[in-house]
């Protein structure tokens, strides 16, 4: 199936514990860039995070934001600075001593000191965290997936009707195509005649400057490999694996064929058609530029 480049997916998950939010969020890009941001103390989860998105897209520049929110202080513990502790009972010690203050220093004195009490996250079994992201991690990711299949399809459905513009166009070239050496033909004969008058012309060298004028305006090849071009292009968008590379690959050789004919074009009517064709070509170009 198709898929866009640009997505957004995202999955919360709330209990008596904590809650969970994971978004997801791509734009186009040219490989594979996944960036993650997440809480400092869930760092170690980041490139788990990275390696599962990875297995699930090949191309975009996506973003995932992780935030955890915990409900209960369980997690926490409280320490002492046990140094810090000390001095600032010697500093107390030595004022007392230095001004002969009555007051003991009392437990209070120390509380006053909050840089003392130091917080920090209770250890927890990482395995046991990952397992817990990873269930909210799945279905944002298949969220955010379904989000770019949905605008792969539409993606899709506009390059096909795209492409049969071009096909109708390239028909009419096709049509177009045999008419200009006649009317080559018989403007040349016309004006032979025109100065020649009673005289009569070589009809040899007539048909030997008629060929050499079809043979340089002649497309039929050009017509052939763009036939083929579109049924390849077709047999791509049918595909399940990501095909962006393909499909700007396949749009460059389309454009080639159109520019040739576009020099060849020694006709109005078939020179409007290519300026036609290369403005829809413009328009596939900046489609397939959203495709995985």
């Amino acid at each position: 199936m198709i898929k866009s480049m640009t997505g957004y997916g995202r999955y919360e998950h709330i209990d008596e514990n904590r809650k969970i939010v994971i978004d997801l969020r791509s734009v186009n890009h040219r490989y594979c860039d996944i960036t993650v941001k997440v809480p400092r103390a869930y760092g170690y989860l980041e490139d788990k995070i990275r390696e599962y998105v990875s297995s699930n897209i090949s191309r975009g520049k996506v973003e995932v934001f992780l935030y955890v929110e915990n409900y209960t202080s369980n997690d926490k513990v409280v320490t002492i600075d046990h140094i810090l502790a000390e001095n600032y009972y010697n500093v107390l010690t030595e004022l007392k001593e230095t001004y002969t203050l009555r007051n003991d220093i009392s437990l209070s004195d120390l509380a006053r000191f909050s840089d003392i009490f130091v917080t920090r996250q209770q250890d927890e079994d990482k395995d046991a965290v990952w397992e817990m992201i990873l269930k909210c991690l799945k279905p944002a990711v298949d969220d955010f997936v379904a989000m770019r299949e949905r605008e792969g399809e539409r993606l899709k459905q506009n390059l096909l009707e795209r492409a049969e513009a071009i096909k109708v166009l390239v028909g009419q070239i096709r049509e177009r195509s045999p008419e200009i050496v006649k009317e080559y033909e018989a403007r040349l004969r016309a004006r032979i005649d025109e100065l020649l008058g009673a005289f009569s012309a070589d009809e040899g060298r007539i048909l030997t400057e008629v060929g050499v004028m079809a043979d340089k305006v002649c497309i039929d090849e050009e017509l052939v490999r763009l036939t083929s071009h579109f049924e390849e292009l077709e047999k791509i968008l049918a595909l399940s694996e990501p095909v962006g590379r393909k499909l700007d690959f396949l749009v460059q050789e389309i454009n080639r064929e159109t520019n040739t004919i576009g020099s060849k074009a020694n006709d109005f009517g078939l020179a409007k058609c290519v300026v036609e064709i290369k403005s829809e070509i413009e328009k596939l170009r900046e489609q397939i530029q959203n495709i995985e």
